[in-house]
């Protein structure tokens, strides 16, 4: 936001520099990010002095050049080559001298020279309006007064208003401070605290009265929630032209182009208080109607500039008897807008619902002043306030007429904040004891009244726009910025509690299992928990019912909370791939979201998602395709890092998985994996396989074993191999051979392997075989191998009788 320092000026009288009034602002959290020069002719007229033509004769070589003889006031007159037409003996005019730069109002720049046009020297050039940026004109070159006097600079006759400009950074719950009023009135309070005491002076709306109630438009507000207030006037006899140039110059100083004298004034008004206004021409108005409403969605509407935009059924729209005429709060439309033959309006200023409007704005991609301030929120109790100083200003400068009394429909009136200030909870925040009365000083600066005060504390009404300062936190944050956050002392002791905590704390186990995840190859990543709706369409039938919407998007596509992190993890996959990295290893922590009609449930997870090849092709190995099983070996690394062991696994084919296991323990999910569904991958336009694991962190937090760590000696008796190659039915899995190995010999069997899987030729169709490794061992004393083989021989015992094995 550009602030200009002279337009500050008119509500504080500060003679302070630029720099020092910057880092008071700064220091009240209006950060300045930087100061720029405004000049309302560019250069200044640098180099460009008063010239009297002694002579005019005809270019030697040119039919329409002249040769000129000019007095720019040094010891010799100097020759100027000139096209102008007009040029002439005796004229006083405005001459750019060598080594002087001209800005022109096309915004290019030309250095003045010496040189030769058609073999004639030229030292200097005589400047047209436009040459010098002084006017449009470019007939012919300027001619000055017969009174000035050669040399004499021509910034000493022209009125050159210079301005330094403050860019503002104002943070989005900054609405008060949309104006220049807004950032005057928080100087003002920032110097009462450094004890200089200035008035705010406020623009006057005395003198505003109707001349005659000629021009009446009636106005109907059909939503109060939309529009809660809604005020209008009136003005006729007016002359539409270019704006005076004191108010051309404060437009163009914050970057805005004058258009005429009454949109100029709107415009003033805007950035002058913070109110937006729009002007509407008073003969275009069907009915001599105004009213507030919506209409339905698919309504076409053009807009000021020359777009049609097609309606939807939440936008409030400012219509007359007959047709819409402008966006509320954003837009115009381009057939009512003031022109330079519009002779009456009807100025209209009011206080719309900040999130419709953000709403309409964002849908329509339009971002104006307007809407910038609108969305925040403005001042309902200025409303009527403002629209009286627009319409004395463009009245001042169009010499119109009020010509009707102000509508201000206004049903329901909007209550002031009340909150009870604390002086312990100040001091508490704080950490410094801060007077009373200084308390009281600086809300009062800030428009923030003190209804009642006790020895605990007071009690506060805040202003309806203050939206900002709701809670006793917010206020406390006013007063410490105000009194200044440098002005807080620091103690030489500094007193810290140690907190105790333990191995188990979620950020602690967050990261060791990043480290490890990232220890083996994998990237982590992060994504928006933002998402489309679109992508529900891949989940369970009743995902649309248990997804939490958002009540203000920034969009279509993020209108909506995840309710599973595999769609963000593919966007992010499809945009590596996109980029030729078609290997990926990812991992992320995140959350998803779901309404169950009674409470919205939220959800932590980590999730892993694979996709191309292992490692790289090269001399030593052959690339090898990323598969299932290398997702599984990541996911049991995970769980076996967490020491969570004794989980039984259940095949898992749903709508995103095309083949997958489950992990559960004792009912609860742990983690499911698997490979992703072609369908949902064609969405993304994914050609190569995708794996996918979603842990639930929250279930594994649970049940992570909380037992100490203990440590033992390392066996000092050997452990013994056995392998068993076992044919079985092509149903039975590892970990039914598992848990009966693990069942038939708890103290001496340490781990149980599958290290090949076979199915095909010499092998029945509808058997498999499995080859089976075994670890023996027994700490206290090395074992025989009658041990060993009665041992096995109960394991395959076990394995013929439970599960129908074969020994091959």
């Amino acid at each position: 936001m550009k602030i200009s320092y002279n337009w500050l000026k008119q509500f504080l009288k500060l003679d302070w520099e630029a720099e020092k009034t910057g880092e008071l602002l700064t220091n009240l959290g209006l950060e300045v990010e930087g100061i720029s020069q405004f000049e309302s002719i560019p250069g200044s007229l640098e180099g460009v002095v008063v010239g009297h033509v002694l002579r005019c004769e005809k270019h030697p070589d040119a039919d329409r050049l002249k040769l000129t003889t000019v007095d720019i006031g040094l010891e010799n007159p100097v020759q100027i080559v000139c096209g102008a037409p007009n040029v002439a003996e005796g004229q006083m005019v405005p001459v750019a001298k060598i080594g002087s730069t001209l800005y022109t109002n096309d915004g290019k720049t030309l250095l003045i020279k010496k040189g030769k046009i058609r073999g004639v020297e030229s030292h200097g050039m005589i400047c047209a309006e436009d040459e010098l940026g002084l006017g449009e004109s470019h007939e012919g070159i300027m001619v000055l007064s017969e009174t000035l006097v050669p040399g004499t600079a021509c910034s000493e006759i022209f009125e050159i208003e210079k301005d330094e400009i403050f860019e503002i950074g104002l943070t989005p719950n900054r609405a008060d401070a949309m104006s220049h009023h807004g950032v005057a009135r928080d100087l003002k309070a920032g110097l009462k605290q450094r004890d200089i005491q200035t008035e705010l002076i406020t623009p006057s709306v005395s003198n505003f009265n109707v001349e005659n109630r000629s021009l009446k438009i009636d106005v109907s507000v059909e939503n109060n929630n939309l529009a809660p207030r809604y005020c209008g006037v009136t003005l006729s006899n007016l002359i539409v032209q270019p704006s005076p140039d004191w108010l051309k110059n404060r437009l163009r100083a914050i970057g805005l182009s004058p258009i005429n004298n009454v949109v100029d004034a709107t415009n003033y008004v805007l950035h002058e208080l913070g109110q937006p206004l729009h002007a509407f021409d008073a003969d275009r108005i069907s009915g001599k109607k105004i009213v507030v409403k919506t209409l339905p969605s698919g309504t076409k509407f053009m807009t000021l500039d020359g777009e049609e935009r097609i309606l939807n059924e939440e936008d409030l729209m400012i219509c007359d008897d007959e047709k819409p005429m402008c966006i509320a709060g954003v837009f115009g439309g381009i057939n009512t807008g003031v022109t330079e033959n519009t002779r009456s309006i009807f100025l209209e200023s009011a206080y719309f619902d900040p999130v419709s409007i953000r709403k309409t704005a964002k849908r329509h991609g339009l971002n104006t002043d307007a809407s910038f301030r609108f969305e925040r929120g403005v001042n309902i109790n200025n409303t009527e306030y403002c629209l009286r100083r627009a319409a004395l200003l463009i009245k001042e400068i169009t010499g119109g007429d009020v010509t009707s009394d102000v509508v201000d429909l206004y049903p329901r009136k909007k209550d002031d904040y009340q909150v009870f200030l604390s002086f312990e909870r100040i001091n508490t925040l704080i950490g410094q004891k801060i007077p009373a009365d200084t308390i009281k000083s600086i809300l009062a600066s800030l428009d923030i009244q003190v209804k009642n005060s006790t020895e605990s504390g007071l009690g506060l009404l805040i202003p309806f726009y203050r939206v900002d300062v709701q809670r006793e936190v917010d206020v406390i944050e006013e007063i410490l910025r105000i009194y200044g956050y440098n002005n807080i002392d620091f103690k030489e002791k500094l007193n810290a509690s140690i907190a105790t905590s333990t191995r188990f704390e979620d950020h602690k186990l967050e990261k060791l299992i990043g480290e490890m995840l990232a220890s083996r190859g994998f990237y982590e990543i992060m994504t928006n928990s933002l998402t489309s709706p679109n992508y529900d369409k891949f989940l369970a039938t009743n995902s649309e019912e248990t997804r939490v919407a958002i009540l203000n998007p920034l969009s279509a596509d993020l209108s909506v909370l995840r309710q599973t992190m595999l769609f963000s993890a593919l966007e992010t996959v499809a945009y590596n791939i996109n980029r030729k990295k078609q290997n990926l290893n990812f991992f992320e922590f995140g959350k998803t979201y779901q309404n169950t009609k009674s409470d919205y449930l939220e959800s932590k997870h980590l999730t892993l998602i694979i996709t191309g090849t292992r490692n790289e092709n090269s001399w030593i190995s052959p690339s090898r395709p990323t598969d299932f099983y290398f997702l599984k070996a990541a996911v049991e690394q995970v769980l076996d890092r967490l020491g969570i062991a004794d989980y039984n696994s259940f095949s898992e084919q749903n709508d995103i998985f095309h083949e997958g296991l489950s992990l559960k323990k004792n009912k609860t999910e742990l983690v499911s994996f698997g490979m992703v569904q072609k369908t949902i991958l064609k969405e993304f336009d994914i050609k190569q396989d995708v794996f996918y694991a979603d842990f639930k962190w929250d279930a594994l937090s649970e049940i992570i074993p909380k037992n100490k760590i203990i440590f033992e000696k390392i066996p000092r008796f050997p452990e013994v191999k056995r392998d068993l190659a076992l044919l079985l039915d092509m149903d039975i899995s590892f970990d039914e051979i598992k848990t009966i190995a693990l069942d038939t010999e708890r103290n001496l069997l340490k781990n149980i392997t599958l290290f090949d899987v076979y199915t095909g030729k010499n092998l029945p169709p509808e058997k498999k075989s499995y080859a089976v490794g075994f670890t023996i061992g027994d700490a206290r004393k090395t074992l025989t191998d009658k041990q060993i083989d009665k041992i096995m021989k109960k394991l395959q015992q076990r394995f013929e009788k439970e599960l129908g094995a074969e020994l091959r």
